[in-house]
């Protein structure tokens, strides 16, 4: 069929049809779908984010190819089934990738994705698989069914799939999957259709497959699933000829299926059904028209047409389209039923209907294009030419022969434009179409023609213009500002008007303004003058082209005007580093000359930091980073032709203020100082507010500030400060700008405090011409430490106390000497620190220099009142005090002799006396006979000392009966007891064959003993060690003989063998090591030996035996020997020696212990050092510093 012509349209381009909606507008956007509508029993296709629907192949080629073979939004509805395709489903809050539909063969696999987006996701979301409405397939995972989860790191994406294996009949269906995070929620359905094999109608025999089984038929059909049924008897199946079910099935109505199923004996007629339900279905299709539309249709404009189609059913639905719209009944589109034909009527046709139309009966449709025809509209009468002058009115009139028709007005071949703002104005009143020009001029000449689609007429029209003559012309003037202007000028014609611009805009009147009009003069009087009346000003006759024109020149004196800106004393303050620009406006016509002066220097506009800059209305002068020299008066001068003028700003720059200097700490307390400082020198130029103070401790770097109220005064007090440690302040000043830079920190100050008053001071001795007092420490002593003790007397009556001691001392006892015997004197102590001395502590009642004689009186200790035992090598220190004045006289006895010197020493004091044995031996022991004398008084006292060693062994062991396992031993005391009675025996027993010592019993106290529980066939030696409170003896005693244990009856006679010696004399095998420790901290000694016997060991501090001193603890395991030292002090510093002794020789190894870190008189005083000791290690430590 050939391709129906269309009509002739401007540039050869079809004209897309539009909707009547529209008004003119641009269509609508085009929906990417065909315009025939899918069939009604047409499955959806899968969902997908954007569907492309395929081209329909029963569209006729015409409409396929025009631009409006689409749905637009034209008149009628779109199709049901359209909307299902159109109809986006709503965004997915969740999913990002939907499962689709799907279909799968029996026994293939398939998989369904979906996917989630995890960007905003705290954790994993949720999902869930349905079958239908409610079954969860998350229980039903197996072989047939697995649910896989993965994410993606990179992209951040959830991947949620699910795996059918081996699909099988009744996996078909609706499946749904949920996905849920916190409140979203989003869900998507699908479905999914197993679909039977190619083969599998061809090769299944209907009659066996559908029969149901029993417990004895082993045949049953495949797909049988009747086995839960009732069992009957199998019955024996009937020959019969071949039929094809299948064909009987398809060709029969469904009333007739269980008929034809008990025919051929097919009992499960519901497995039948299922099975004919999912078999295709052959469809026959019928040709629903028997008359089809055309391929084009052609009707003039404003006729009517008739489209008519004949069906081959009048009972099916029939639906009339345009451009893809429905088209409802209405006065325009008529419906008529005449029999077998179908036929739509279209009235008054226009533009509009120029669409392609179609019409769909069932699954069938036609198409067609319509083509509306227009008529050519003629010219009745034509325009007429014109010839006239400018500055009038000329309107060209053509009449067509009809109405609305669309005509074109040309000038000189080309369109005239008929805008908003054009010079022509172009109006229709019925037939008639007219072209005004308002105001003509001489561009106006031309040739002007109107043109329609049936024809064209022109004319010429002709503007001239009138002859004009000036008599007096505009002059030009110079006015001064505020003065009248008059301008005038006299032309011919007169009475011709005419217009007044300035600057190419035109005048109007105004109350100032005024616009005179007399016969041939023409005025202009301006009552006062502005700036703004100063230009070009000309006056133009109307109606003709030459002009009159004069130039007004307005100038005004120059005029600083600083009142604007209500500065006070015209003076400008700005902060130091920020921008300064400073605006001061000015007037003068023309515009003034600007020079800005700062004393003598003028300040150029093209200076780096400070420059200035001149506009119309003002000056400006700009500083970029301000600073304290900018502060001046600053003078601006202005000069133009019309004079000169001068004014003066006055420029304050302020600043933060200087630092203060580094301020003074003339007095310093416990924790508290006093600071002073001065103002700083330069305030900033605005009035200091106060300061802020801050401290630190002077090995650190952050300051603390003090307070956060400002202080007005110079002078403040820190408090809270640690007493010892050293410190630095520092001043900040401030005022209305800001904080100034910090001061140079103070000079580094340590809080200290003087010490408390020494305690307990009391009168310890007088003489004739001295007195002796003793005192303790005082309670709190402080971070200062005590340097020594000042003491100080005066005599009763008077006030003048005088200093004993010029140099302090550290002792708490002091003898004041030089002194009148039989005065009174008041004696007081301070105690002295880097801090200052303290309050006195002074006696409460006058001392009365003179001496007295007190008998003496021996105080023995409680310890020493009874037999005071040490053991041998150990250290004797007994301190024996006593009382007596004046100083008595002490004598020592030992058993009624004189002691030897060099075996013991003595040493008395004035208090007491001293015995001192620094190795004792057992020749030691005896009574010591003490005598203190005063005088004629006469006091004594009897001290016994026991030294004690170690027992010998037992004279004598014998065996003295052997009988079963019992062996009977007697032995005798030993010879020596160790000047200690013996407290007991320590019986041990060996086996001869090792000869490994063994102990039997310990603490025994009688001299004879019988051994039990012996082993038959060992034959024993025994030893016996003596004790007494000293400990074992060092050797043993060991019987002679053998016990030999034997069975009665039987005697065994044995071989003899020597035994190796394992004896060894000691050796050190890793030495003491060199070694610091922190005072306060225990230490220890560490060193190892190997010996045998087992040796003995001694630890000696430079050379002295270390005995029962509660400081040191001693340990020796498996031949590891260890001295700790607990809390050592400078004092337990030394050489230590380590010495092991058994009976085959003797070692020792040495090391250097040294003490860091020392204590203070008072802790020695506390720890209970003695004073001598004490004496010797702080003239110790005072050599070393000096040596330092």
């Amino acid at each position: 069929m050939p391709e129906p012509t269309k009509k002739d349209e401007p540039n050869g381009q079809p004209e897309e049809s539009v909707a009547p909606e529209s008004s003119g507008a641009p269509p609508p956007p085009e929906i990417s779908l065909e315009v025939s509508p899918p069939p009604d029993d047409a499955k959806p296709a899968a969902t997908t984010s954007s569907p492309t629907p395929q081209p329909d192949d029963s569209v006729p080629v015409p409409a396929m190819g025009r631009k409006d073979s689409v749905w637009s939004l034209g008149e009628g509805q779109a199709p049901d089934e359209l909307d299902k395709l159109v109809d986006n489903p709503p965004l997915s809050t969740l999913l990002i990738e939907r499962p689709l539909s799907g279909a799968v063969t029996v026994g293939g696999d398939i998989t369904f994705v979906a996917k989630v987006e995890a960007k905003d996701l705290l954790r994993k979301p949720t999902i869930k698989w349905f079958k239908g409405k409610w079954m969860d397939l998350a229980s039903k995972t197996g072989k047939h069914l697995q649910l896989k989860e993965t994410f993606d790191r990179l992209t951040k994406v959830h991947t949620f799939e699910m795996h059918i294996i081996k699909a099988k009949d009744n996996y078909a269906g609706n499946y749904r999957c949920e996905v849920n995070y916190k409140d979203k929620f989003d869900s998507c359905s699908f479905d999914l259709e197993v679909k039977e094999a190619e083969t599998g109608s061809q090769n299944i025999d209907i009659r066996s497959a559908f029969k149901r089984s029993s417990e004895r038929q082993e045949d049953a059909g495949e797909l049988d699933f009747s086995g839960l049924l009732k069992h009957r008897e199998h019955k024996q199946q009937d020959d019969t000829p071949e039929v094809d079910v299948w064909e009987i099935l398809k060709n029969a109505r469904p009333d007739q299926y269980e008929k034809i199923a008990f025919m051929y004996g097919i009992t499960d007629l519901r497995g039948l059904l299922k099975r004919l339900k999912k078999m295709p279905k052959e469809e026959k299709k019928l040709e629903a028209f028997a008359k089809k539309l055309d391929p084009a249709y052609q009707v003039d404009k404003g006729g009517k047409i008739r489209l008519v189609v004949d069906l081959a059913d009048p009972t099916i639905e029939l639906k009339w389209y345009k451009n893809g719209q429905e088209i409802r009944p209405s006065p325009k589109y008529i419906f008529e039923h005449k029999g077998t034909q179908r036929i739509m009527v279209i009235n008054n046709c226009s533009a509009n209907d120029d669409a392609a139309y179609s019409v769909v009966a069932g699954d069938e449709k036609c198409s067609t294009e319509l083509f509306v025809k227009e008529l050519p509209v003629k010219i009745v009468k034509g325009i007429e030419p014109v010839k006239t002058t400018v500055n009038e009115r000329i309107e060209l009139e053509c009449e067509v022969s009809e109405e609305g028709a669309q005509v074109k007005w040309l000038k000189n071949g080309v369109e005239v434009p008929t805008g908003v703002r054009s010079r022509y104005r172009v109006k229709c009143e019925g037939t008639k179409h007219f072209l005004v020009i308002d105001d003509a001029s001489r561009d106006d000449t031309g040739t002007y023609s109107i043109m329609a689609s049936g024809g064209t007429s022109e004319a010429h029209i002709q503007v001239d213009l009138k002859p004009l003559k000036v008599y007096q012309d505009l002059q030009d003037m110079t006015v001064l500002l505020g003065q009248p202007i008059k301008l005038h000028c006299e032309i011919y014609p007169g009475n011709v008007p005419g217009r007044w611009y300035r600057n190419g805009q035109l005048i109007q009147p105004s109350d100032r303004l005024n616009i005179i009009h007399r016969n041939k003069v023409h005025r202009l009087e301006i009552a006062a003058s502005s700036l703004h009346d100063a230009g070009d000003y000309t006056f133009v006759p109307e109606g003709y082209s030459q002009s009159l024109s004069a130039k007004i020149h307005i100038i005004d004196p120059p005029r600083v005007l600083l009142d604007s800106l209500n500065f006070p004393d015209n003076t400008v303050t700005v902060v130091a580093g920020n921008k300064l620009r400073l605006e001061i406006p000015i007037s003068g016509e023309p515009a003034p000359r600007v020079v800005w002066m700062k004393g003598e220097r003028v300040i150029l506009e093209s200076g780096h930091r400070v420059h200035a800059e001149t506009y119309s209305d003002h000056t400006s002068l700009t500083i970029e980073v301000t600073e304290r020299e900018d502060t001046g008066n600053y003078k601006i001068v202005l000069q133009n032709e019309a004079g000169e003028a001068t004014a003066s700003v006055k420029i304050k720059v302020v600043d933060i203020p200087d630092p203060p200097e580094a301020p003074l700490v003339p007095v310093v307390g416990g924790d508290w100082c006093s600071m002073t400082w001065e103002p700083p020198k330069y305030d900033g130029g605005s009035p200091i507010l106060g300061y802020y103070i801050e401290r630190k401790k002077k090995q650190s770097s952050r300051w603390m500030r003090l307070n956060f109220d400002l202080i007005k005064e110079t002078t403040f007090e820190p408090k809270k400060m640690i007493e010892g440690v050293p410190y630095e302040v520092r001043i900040f000043a401030v005022n209305a700008i800001g904080v100034s830079k910090p001061s140079e920190p103070s000079k580094a100050f340590t809080p200290l405090a003087v010490t408390s008053e020494p305690t307990m001071l009391v009168v310890d001795d007088v003489t004739d011409t001295t007195v002796t007092v003793k005192w303790r420490p005082p309670e709190t002593i402080g971070a200062a430490g005590l340097d020594g003790y000042l003491v100080e007397y005066c005599v009763e009556g008077t006030n003048d106390w005088v200093i004993s001691n010029k140099e302090l001392t550290e002792k708490t006892r002091y003898t004041i000497t030089g002194l009148s015997p039989g005065c009174k004197i008041l004696v007081r102590v301070k105690a002295v620190n880097a801090a200052g001395a303290s309050a006195p502590r002074t006696l409460q009642h006058a001392i009365l220099v003179k001496e007295v004689v007190e008998p003496p009186k021996i105080r023995v200790p409680r310890h020493l009142k009874q037999t005071y035992t040490r053991k041998v090598g150990e250290t004797v220190n007994l301190v024996v005090p006593f009382m007596g004045k004046p100083r008595p006289k002490v004598t020592w006895l030992k058993d009624g002799n004189p002691i030897e010197p060099s075996q013991v020493s003595i040493r008395n004091t004035d208090c007491d006396s001293i015995i001192f044995i620094r190795k004792a031996e057992r020749s030691h022991s005896g009574k010591y006979d003490m005598t203190v004398q005063v005088e004629n008084h006469v006091d004594t006292a009897i001290l016994d000392i026991q030294i004690v060693d170690l027992p010998g062994p037992p004279q004598c062991v014998n065996i003295e009966d052997v009988w079963g396992g019992n062996v009977a031993l007697v032995w005798t005391p030993p010879k020596d007891n160790g000047n200690a009675p013996i407290t007991g025996y320590t019986i041990q027993k060996a086996d001869k064959k090792t000869m490994e010592w063994f102990t039997c019993i310990e603490h025994y106290h009688r001299n004879c003993i019988t051994i039990t529980e012996l082993v038959v066939g060992n034959e024993y030696f025994f030893r016996i060690f003596s004790e007494n409170m000293c400990g074992l003896s060092e050797t043993a005693t060991q019987t002679k003989k053998s016990a030999l244990i034997v069975k009665e009856g039987l005697q065994m006679k044995t071989q003899e063998y020597n035994d190796h010696d394992f004896k060894e004399a000691p050796k050190f095998t890793q030495p003491l090591i060199n070694t610091f420790a922190v005072a306060g901290y225990n230490t220890t000694l560490n060193c190892s030996v190997r010996a045998n016997p087992r040796p003995k060991v001694i630890w000696m501090k430079n050379k002295i035996t270390i005995i029962d001193d509660p400081r040191y603890r001693m340990f020796s395991s498996q031949g590891v020997c260890t001295l700790e030292i607990r809390k050592p002090s400078p004092y337990d510093g030394g050489m230590y020696t380590c010495k092991a002794i058994n009976e085959l020789g003797e070692a020792q190894v040495d090391c250097k212990l040294e003490v860091k870190g020392g204590f203070t008189f008072y802790e020695l005083m506390q720890r209970g050092v003695p004073l001598h000791l004490i004496d010797k290690y702080m003239t110790e430590s005072k050599v070393v510093e000096q040596e330092k």
